[in-house]
C-alpha cells in the first residue's frame, strides 16, 4: 500500500474519531455508561476519577489495530488506523484532560478564538450535572457558545450546577 494511502488513512480516521467521541460521549456516557461518565462532572477528589476508565476502553481498539498491523499480518491499512486512533486520543488527552481541565499544570492561556470556543463549550457541557441536559458533546468541534447558552436555557436550565455566588 503507498505511504500517500495510508497517510490518507491515519488523516481520515483522526478526522473520524471526533464523530465517533461526539456519539458515544452523547449517547453512551451520557446514557447508559453514565455510572462512569458522573464522576466527571462531579469536582474531582484525587488525580483519577471512574470516568478514566474510558481512556482505557477507547485505547483497546487502537492497541488492537496496531497489533494486527505489525504483529498479525492484517496489512499496513491496519496500523495506520491504529495510528490514527492513538493520534485522536493523543489530541484528546492534549485538549480535555490537560488544557481544559488543567489535570497537568500549565501556564498556558487560550487566546485563538477556536481554542476559547473549545474551552467555552466544554465548560457550558460541565454546567450541567446530570446525564440528561447536557450540551456540547464534541471535542474538537463545537457549537458557538452562544447557541450552547440558549439551549441551555430552552432546557429550562435543568440540572444546571448552581454557581458560587448563588450559593
Amino acid at each position: 500500500m503507498s505511504p500517500v494511502v495510508l497517510i490518507l488513512i491515519f488523516i481520515a480516521t483522526v478526522a473520524s474519531m471526533e464523530g465517533f467521541a461526539y456519539v458515544m460521549h452523547r449517547w453512551v456516557m451520557h446514557g447508559p455508561g453514565w455510572f462512569l461518565h458522573a464522576s466527571h462532572h462531579r469536582p474531582r477528589k484525587g488525580a483519577w476519577e471512574w470516568n478514566d476508565l474510558y481512556f482505557v476502553i477507547f485505547a483497546l481498539p487502537s492497541i488492537l489495530m496496531l497489533l494486527g498491523g505489525v504483529q498479525w499480518g492484517w496489512g499496513a491499512w491496519a496500523t495506520a488506523m491504529g495510528a490514527g486512533i492513538a493520534a485522536y486520543g493523543a489530541i484528546y488527552l492534549g485538549f480535555h484532560d490537560i488544557i481544559v481541565h488543567r489535570r497537568v499544570a500549565h501556564r498556558y492561556v487560550p487566546r485563538s478564538r477556536y481554542m476559547k470556543r473549545i474551552v467555552q463549550a466544554h465548560r457550558l457541557h460541565h454546567a450541567v450535572e446530570t446525564k440528561a441536559g447536557t450540551v456540547s458533546f464534541g471535542f474538537l468541534v463545537a457549537p458557538h457558545p452562544a447557541a450552547l447558552k440558549a439551549q441551555l436555557a430552552r432546557g429550562g436550565r435543568a440540572g444546571v450546577r448552581k454557581s458560587a455566588a448563588s450559593s
